[in-house]
């Protein structure tokens, strides 16, 4: 049984950027939404708060005290809701978090390939970027990130650490002993670390723990929200939750913030954390059989297309170098030739020509009608 039975024609009745960018003779394999019908629970909350004309401005600690109950549950932590603050969705607090900790002057490290909006929302704060490339496992390379530090560090401007954790595109989920690593040369070159855990619920294997950074590096910060894992991408709030070092950081946050944060938004939040277990616990499911069908493809089809299966996430970081040596953006010839829409890989940063990430959150007919066209559109 899987989650991933929305047939495809219902699929695309929906408006969503999955689902209207390109053409209807496209498989849409490229952004972060799942072809799931959302939780039951989640649906009736939003439908009850509707009816009743709840669609007001956002009040009250539910959200915070939610997510600390889900965190214990799910990974035995026990972060202090009172302490925690709501902010609009994740990429808006990175940005507030940065503003805060940095300043316009300031400067961020990121590690490359990451998400392609970890650029953009710091460079609309003002803050310059240094960057630090993952090693090729996908793994954080500590020297590289010391000598990134040192960089940011130079001319005397304050400067923040911005993890993908677990990482998008490649599913890494860092170890404590990393963790700890991170937070040894941050406090040592005077970085603070903000630490974007979204997809913390979505941790595919067993034997890999998820542990916040804000439980490792007392002074980080870490955002989370239910929107990846619950397929809430169009109902955004989030949490900034600090570790015990960083509370009154996030009590310096603008007013103006909290009024950006959507009633409605965190009403289908709360409702995910607090009664969405079994139905995540059916996701996660769903997603490694998703895993192990694209791995089986991929084998058998794309041979020469290389990918190590994250532990994390619903994105496979596919290697096409070998496959089409010499094209830095696959995932463009991709697109015109086999009409499948991946996210090129030259987009997640330098390291990422010659990639494309691909999003198995789908059925394995999808996954299966997918490979089977670039197999046929790509050099044997």
């Amino acid at each position: 049984m899987t989650l991933f039975d929305v047939p495809l024609d219902e699929l695309r009745t929906r408006t969503s950027q999955k689902w209207r960018r390109y053409p209807p003779d496209v498989l849409p394999l490229f952004v972060a939404e799942m072809d799931v019908r959302v939780c039951e629970p989640v649906v009736e909350a939003v439908a009850d708060a509707v009816r009743r004309g709840d669609t007001g401005y956002v009040s009250g600690r539910e959200y915070p005290e939610a997510f600390a109950a889900f965190a214990e549950r799910r990974w035995g932590w026990s972060p202090d809701p009172g302490a925690a603050a709501l902010v609009p969705d994740v990429m808006q607090g990175v940005a507030e978090l940065v503003r805060l900790l940095t300043g316009p002057d300031g400067t961020v490290v990121v590690n490359p390939p990451v998400y392609p909006p970890f650029r953009a929302f710091v460079r609309r704060t003002g803050p310059r970027v240094e960057t630090a490339d993952l090693r090729p496992d996908g793994r954080l390379d500590l020297a590289a990130l010391e000598a990134a530090f040192t960089r940011a560090r130079a001319d005397g401007r304050s400067a923040a650490y911005l993890l993908c954790h677990p990482q998008n595109p490649t599913g890494t989920v860092h170890t404590p002993d990393e963790l700890r690593a991170v937070g040894e040369l941050a406090a040592r070159h005077g970085v603070r670390v903000v630490s974007d855990e979204i997809h913390a619920p979505l941790v595919l294997d067993a034997d890999t723990p998820f542990v916040s950074a804000v439980q490792v590096v007392e002074d980080a910060v870490a955002l989370h929200s239910a929107s990846k894992a619950f397929h809430l991408a169009g109902l955004k709030a989030a949490l900034a939750v600090p570790g015990p070092g960083a509370a009154a950081d996030l009590r310096r946050l603008p007013p103006t913030v909290l009024s950006e944060v959507a009633h409605v938004a965190t009403i289908a939040q709360v409702a995910a954390l607090t009664e969405g277990d079994a139905w995540l616990d059916a996701l996660l499911d769903s997603l490694r059989d998703s895993r192990d069908h694209l791995r089986g493809l991929l084998g058998a089809r794309l041979p020469r297309t290389r990918w190590t299966p994250g532990a994390a996430t619903y994105f496979a970081w596919l290697d096409l170098r070998d496959q089409l040596p010499g094209d830095d953006d696959p995932a463009d010839r991709i697109l015109r030739e086999a009409r499948v829409a991946l996210n090129p890989g030259p987009s997640f940063g330098r390291p990422g020509a010659g990639f494309a990430r691909l999003n198995f959150a789908t059925s394995r007919a999808v996954l299966t009608e997918a490979v089977e066209r670039i197999a046929a559109a790509l050099p044997a």
